[in-house]
């Protein structure tokens, strides 16, 4: 893994969203993105974090930042998820992982001794014109958008 760092330049990507609509970083210029990675939507951690996020969004949108959180799920498990926890921001599908990939997020995971490829839980603060401002590879899923708030 080759994870990008503070200034570096954010990877342009398109993807659909929860409403099977096409995003684009560059549909945010002008506004700060918090783009967090996360393994799976609908699962305890996932939804933890998702949650805090949710509860913080007008905390977020008086600092011009806008919250999109990118997982290889498809779009109707993505469409649920927002409807199950009444979340207000967007979720994005990388179903191939090719955006997963150009962050640097995707690779080797450990759990219960079994390895495989998938989505490190890491968040990238992109700044008005698109470089990196904060990468937060280093929190637990309750305590990440308390961490967010505090480095904005």
């Amino acid at each position: 893994m080759n994870t990008l760092k503070i200034g570096d330049k954010a990877p342009e990507f398109s993807l659909q969203n929860q409403d099977n609509q096409t995003l684009s970083l560059s549909d945010f210029l002008g506004k700060k993105v918090l783009l967090y990675f996360y393994p799976k939507a609908m699962t305890p951690g996932c939804t933890v974090q998702a949650k805090g996020l949710r509860d913080i969004q007008q905390d977020l949108a008086d600092k011009n930042t806008v919250v999109l959180g990118l997982s290889p799920d498809p779009v109707k498990r993505l469409t649920k998820f927002v409807e199950k926890e009444f979340l207000n921001f967007d979720l994005l599908s990388d179903e191939d992982h090719a955006v997963a990939d150009a962050f640097g997020v995707w690779g080797l995971k450990k759990f219960m001794g079994k390895e495989y490829d998938g989505i490190h839980r890491i968040s990238f603060l992109i700044d008005e014109n698109g470089k990196i401002e904060q990468v937060f590879d280093k929190f637990k899923t309750k305590d990440h958008h308390q961490v967010v708030l505090d480095a904005l």
